[in-house]
This record gives C-alpha cells, sequence and structure tokens, in this order.
C-alpha cells in the first residue's frame, strides 16, 4: 500500500492520513458525503500546513545532504525529524478520532462500498483532476484495502 499511498499524496495531493481516517470509518462501515468529508479534511488543514508538511519537506530535502556536514550527522538529524514526522501524524490521528467518532459521522454500508464513496468524496473535496483522483490508484488501493481488512470485516 505505501507505493500508492504515496503517489496519491505526492502526485496528487491527498492527505493520506485523512485518507486512512475515510477508510477506517469505513471499516466501521459509515459511508460520507463529500460535505462530511470536506468537514473532516479542514478540521486538521492547518495541523497539516504547518506541523506535518513542513517537516515531511525538512526530511526529504536533508536526504540530499547538506553542505559542509557528515553524512552521519545528516542521518542522524533526519531521522530525529521522521520520528517528529510521525508523532505529528499520530497527533493528526488521534485529532480526527475525537472530533469523528465513527458512530457521528456518516450512513451506515457495507465496508467495501463504504470505502469507494469516502475515496470518490475525498477526492471530489480535493478537486484532483475535476473530482476525481485517479482509477487506477483507486482501484488499486480498494483491492488492497480489502485484501487487507476484508476479511476481518466480513465483507
Amino acid at each position: 500500500m505505501p507505493p500508492v499511498c504515496l503517489a496519491l499524496q505526492d502526485q496528487h495531493g491527498v492527505d493520506v492520513n485523512v485518507l486512512f481516517f475515510l477508510l477506517f470509518l469505513a471499516l466501521e462501515k459509515r459511508r460520507l458525503t463529500p460535505a462530511e468529508v470536506q468537514h473532516i479534511d479542514r478540521s486538521t488543514a492547518a495541523w497539516r500546513t504547518r506541523a506535518v508538511q513542513p517537516l515531511r519537506e525538512l526530511r526529504r530535502d536533508l536526504k540530499n545532504g547538506v553542505a559542509l556536514m557528515e553524512t552521519q550527522a545528516i542521518e542522524s538529524l533526519r531521522s530525529d525529524i521522521k520520528r517528529c514526522e510521525l508523532h505529528a501524524e499520530r497527533v493528526q490521528q488521534e485529532m480526527l478520532e475525537r472530533a469523528f467518532p465513527a458512530a457521528s459521522v456518516g450512513t451506515p454500508s457495507p465496508v467495501e462500498e463504504a470505502a469507494a464513496a469516502n475515496v470518490a468524496a475525498y477526492g471530489a473535496v480535493i478537486n484532483t483532476a475535476g473530482g476525481a483522483l485517479p482509477d487506477d490508484l483507486v482501484q488499486t488501493l480498494l483491492k488492497l484495502f480489502a485484501e487487507a481488512f476484508g476479511e476481518k470485516r466480513g465483507t
């Protein structure tokens, strides 16, 4: 799943934390409207732009090295920044879970239908390529999701 998520994130503006939360809600059999998805996305937008994304960008920039710094020192710093980035992402997930308990959003729906609908609504909300995420990436994501979680939720 990581290559699909990275492609969606880097090439199509997807916040993978929001995407994972929408899939979590699908596991809880909750199908969301585009308005609900937009509300969810906006709720952590400031955190994403002020904490998560700058840490990610710095970590990635350091991958190319820094003049006059030892490779080992840079790698150590990158590792520390990665820990901070992951912590910031966990905080974002906790924010979403607290703000949007599964029973309080969406309508009941079978897991796989909810997953497809939630991902489609997110594509419309972030308005990628006229309101849809690339079908090949979405289909791969949903296939991996079904393989990983379908059996656990009886879908």
